[in-house]
């Protein structure tokens, strides 16, 4: 039984102009995913794909003119879409956390990092502000907070970016949760803090048993970290299957985003990732991305199928079965 599925998910953003007309913009489209207790799945697709968005959306944190319109989102059993806000904050920040970009944004510069780890257990768990505090010192020291005694006392300011990550890290376990969902966890850190961040992560994961979804738009990231990959595009999930499909992707846009990797630039294969992305308020029928494709036929007007042509593979696509059994470099 999957620890997170989300199933044919949608997310619009709903605004009213000056004019008082409405405009819709198709933000999630169908989303498809499942996450397994104890795995680790990348989320990968380029910026405006809907990756951090769906996070968003099955946490309950959608804001602004956003709305889930459709779909389920079952998290251990539960259905997270329409439960209430009250019920659901007992959830978030509990048994399933979140990491996000900015790792300051998720910092009171007003509170001391001891009290806001002790908070944020006290606020799920109870017990007294000395548990509390042993708590927040043990997960410090876990996460490489050096001298962590006398850090439980610093303020948000003066951390450097890749320590604060660090203690956003120690804030979403420590109510020890079954899913970790990190988005972008490393953006604006130097190359040498980014691999010790995302060690750190891979490690704790792996010792506590959890699962982790990681969004990001590196596939080196993925490839190095995950055990499986989801690429999305278009507000949908276009392909899935273990990180080894990154070698030999079967959707059209899997393989644009391969082959614009450095790695793929320096083998002198062809890399540019052409194209825009989608417009949300004016789709193309059928698959999202038939207007960049280089394969694209009419039938690629109408939905595409999600096909299983290799074993653990799935792809949003009319032409999968033809891709898995054709030669790639």
């Amino acid at each position: 039984m999957s620890l997170l599925a989300i199933t044919d998910l949608h997310v619009h953003f709903i605004r009213r102009g000056l004019d008082n007309r409405v405009t819709v913009a198709s933000a999630l489209n169908g989303v498809n995913l499942s996450l397994e207790p104890g795995e680790i799945v990348g989320l990968v697709g380029e910026t405006g794909a809907g990756k951090s968005l769906t996070a968003y959306a099955a946490i309950g944190l959608l804001r602004g003119a956003a709305r889930i319109v459709g779909g389920s989102v079952r998290f251990d059993e539960l259905e997270l879409v329409g439960m209430p806000e009250a019920a659901l904050s007992k959830i978030r920040g509990n048994r399933l956390s979140l990491v996000v970009q900015n790792p300051k944004s998720s910092l009171d510069p007003l509170m001391r990092i001891g009290d806001q780890l002790a908070r944020i257990r006290q606020a799920h768990h109870g017990g007294t502000r000395a548990e509390a505090d042993r708590r927040a010192l043990a997960l410090l020291a876990q996460v490489g907070i050096p001298d962590p005694a006398s850090r439980m006392q610093a303020w948000p300011h003066e951390f450097s970016g890749g320590m604060a990550q660090r203690v956003a890290i120690a804030m979403a376990l420590i109510n020890d949760p079954a899913l970790l969902i990190a988005d972008e966890p490393t953006t604006g850190l130097d190359v040498t803090v980014q691999a010790q961040i995302l060690d750190l992560l891979r490690d704790l994961v792996r010792a506590r048993g959890m699962a982790a979804l990681i969004i990001t738009h590196d596939l080196g990231v993925v490839a190095q970290y995950c055990d499986r990959v989801a690429v999305m595009f278009g507000g949908r999930v276009v392909e899935t299957g273990a990180v080894e499909m990154l070698v030999r992707p079967i959707h059209p846009y899997s393989r644009a985003l391969v082959a614009a990797t450095p790695e793929r630039r320096g083998l002198g294969r062809d890399g540019a990732l052409g194209g825009a992305a989608p417009n949300l308020a004016a789709l193309p029928a059928g698959c999202h991305y038939r207007p960049r494709c280089p394969l694209a036929a009419p039938i690629c007007a109408t939905m595409p199928p999600l096909l299983t042509p290799l074993a653990g593979r799935s792809a949003l696509c009319h032409r999968a079965d033809m891709l898995a059994h054709e030669a790639w470099p």
